[in-house]
């Protein structure tokens, strides 16, 4: 039976046994073979079974779906073969004697400049590793406390007017001692 197994450094060894005609690979908890991986859409890719090709047919991803390489819509995976969804890699195991197995060196990885990242937070493995993240800070702009005009001119003119109630005051109770 053929399998998908992730080759991606830190995911590498999980597998998905390909039992049914179609399968959907992605990002989120609806699809059948689930990667919660940034890279990865939310819906990237199907795996459609026809009679012995595995087809592979990309949904609209953002960062693309490649086999060997190549960006395809879609295009037929053949076993030993590498298929790249985002930063993560497979390759496609059918347990049949011409299957490349775990003796053949894993592909080199590429970088792909052209990779769209969304906006990332702390990811689970970053907090069950205890890893420290470092971020640099401009020391003249760190913490720096905006100034507010507004409320500058408000004090002054709150602070004129409460002067000004005072002197009346003292105007008023000393025409008041002096009878006038």
């Amino acid at each position: 039976m053929a399998k998908l197994v992730i080759q991606t450094e830190g995911k590498s060894g999980r597998a998905y046994e390909l039992k049914v005609d179609k399968t959907t690979i992605g990002r989120v908890e609806d699809n059948m073979f689930q990667i919660p991986e940034q890279s990865i859409s939310s819906h990237h890719c199907e795996v459609l079974l026809r009679g012995a090709d595995v087809v592979i047919k990309d949904l609209d991803s953002t960062n693309g779906t490649f086999i060997n390489g190549e960006k395809i819509t879609e295009g037929v995976l053949k076993p030993g073969q590498t298929l790249r969804l985002g930063q993560v890699e497979l390759q496609l195991e059918t347990g049949t004697a011409g299957t490349p197995t775990a003796s053949v060196p894993p592909p080199v990885k590429k970088k792909d400049s052209t990779m769209v990242m969304p906006p990332r937070g702390v990811s689970l493995s970053d907090l069950e590793s205890g890893g420290e993240r470092t971020v640099a800070l401009d020391a003249n702009k760190a913490f720096s406390k905006k100034r507010n005009q507004i409320g500058i001119y408000f004090w002054i003119f709150a602070g004129v007017v409460i002067l000004v109630i005072i002197v009346l005051l003292i105007v008023a109770f000393s025409q008041v001692k002096t009878g006038h």
